[in-house]
């Protein structure tokens, strides 16, 4: 389709039309019966005009018919159209009688006619099996009227009466193809709506919850850092007040780290500032170093040991970062004094990695409230491995040794 024509905008008269449309079925939902007594009315009144007029003489077949009988016969052919949208059928079976009569006496009224809009009707709201007798019934009285009265050939009476209950049926059937065809795309837009109501609100959940694991990691690993250096600063206060110096460096650079961090997390969340947010990249294994520098520096003795040379994706850095950064701010908490902290990195091939971090912590004990079991620690690390299928176990090292220990296993990234 061209461009232009695609483009241009309707016409005045069709825009009119459509407008007009709209607002006569918008009045016609509103009050149904209203339209109905109009419609009615309009037939009702050009029946009687037939009748009073005289203009039923040029197709009648006698001219002796009762003026009571016209009246009456023009009424009951007319009236029935009030019910022509509630009740079809019956309104069909009234007219029926009337119809009769019409044959029989050779007034051939027009309003006889009026039965095709019934029968539009049927074919509109009812099921197709019913037409066969309304086509039966509006038949009858024509196949009366042409073996009484004779004038034409059967097949021409018959024929074409046929033909017009086959166009009022086709338009009918063609209208409520139409009305089927908007209620589904409209229950349809309804459905996608919904759905898309729904997706934003699991999106919005899950954002939630992401926003909260970083606030966790971001702000339990340096407040424990802090605290841990705090701890170590006012003991080495009295005996050494260098050392106390570099306690309360290390705390100054910690936090502002946490602060960097935490601006950069805050920058993505506002949505009129998100084009000049800080395009800083998640933490991943190149900056392992300065972490386990900032645990070593609080006094916890963490050794590393490297299998495999590390290609992951960062995706999976930032999960194998989280995750190592979590376990070593519960040693900072529960460890104790004297604890010590082991991490090892298995690299292999596909993006695979196993991670496990052992402490040997004489804080509180596995089943006591001390470990971060119910918090958002180890759900968020959880949440985390199961983003690529991995498995993470956490627990107490088993008897006689003692600590605790977190193993991350994340399996071969299999392409999409």
């Amino acid at each position: 389709m061209d461009p232009v024509t695609e483009n241009r905008a309707p016409e005045p008269l069709t825009e009119y039309a459509h407008r007009l449309t709209r607002r006569v079925r918008a009045i016609d939902r509103r009050h149904p019966l209203l339209w109905d007594l109009h419609f009615t009315a309009f037939w009702v009144t050009a029946a009687l005009i037939d009748y009073a007029g005289g203009g039923w003489r040029h197709n009648a077949h006698s001219l002796d018919v009762p003026g009571w009988l016209l009246l009456t016969m023009s009424l009951g052919l007319s009236v029935p159209l009030v019910r022509r949208r509630a009740h079809p059928g019956a309104a069909l079976a009234v007219t029926i009688p009337f119809a009769v009569a019409n044959a029989w006496t050779g007034a051939a009224l027009q309003a006889a006619l009026l039965q095709l809009v019934l029968v539009y009707h049927l074919a509109l709201r009812r099921p197709l099996r019913d037409l066969w007798w309304a086509t039966a019934l509006v038949l009858a009285p024509v196949l009366l009227s042409a073996a009484r009265h004779g004038e034409g050939t059967w097949d021409q009476q018959i024929g074409s009466h046929l033909l017009s209950v086959t166009v009022a049926v086709l338009i009918g059937v063609t209208v409520r193809t139409r009305r089927g065809y908007t209620e589904a795309l409209e229950d349809r837009a309804r459905r996608l709506e919904t759905e898309r109501d729904q997706q934003a609100q699991l999106a919005t959940a899950a954002e939630r919850a992401r926003i909260a694991r970083e606030m966790h990691d971001i702000i339990g690993h340096n407040l424990s850092v802090i605290t841990g250096l705090a701890d170590g600063g006012r003991y080495a206060a009295a005996k050494s007040p260098e050392r106390a110096a570099q306690a309360l460096d290390a705390i100054a650079g910690t936090s502002r780290q946490a602060l960097t961090e935490l601006r950069r997390l805050l920058d993505v969340l506002r949505e009129e500032e998100k084009q000049q947010a800080e395009l800083t990249p998640q933490p991943g294994l190149t900056d392992l170093d300065g972490l386990l520098d900032g645990v070593r520096s609080t006094g916890l003795p963490v050794s590393t040991t490297i299998h495999g040379v590390p290609d992951l994706p960062p995706g999976r850095q930032l999960t194998v970062y989280r995750v190592i950064q979590e376990a070593l701010t519960n040693t900072l908490k529960h460890g104790g004094p004297d604890a010590t902290a082991a991490i090892e990195l298995s690299y292999e091939e596909k993006a695979s990695v196993t991670v496990t971090i052992t402490d040997t912590g004489h804080g509180h004990p596995a089943d006591g409230p001390g470990r971060d079991r119910e918090g958002r620690g180890l759900p968020g690390m959880r949440e985390r491995t199961a983003l690529y299928g991995g498995t993470l176990e956490a627990g107490p090292r088993p008897h006689p040794e003692q600590g605790w220990r977190v193993r991350l296993h994340l399996p071969e990234d299999s392409p999409q």
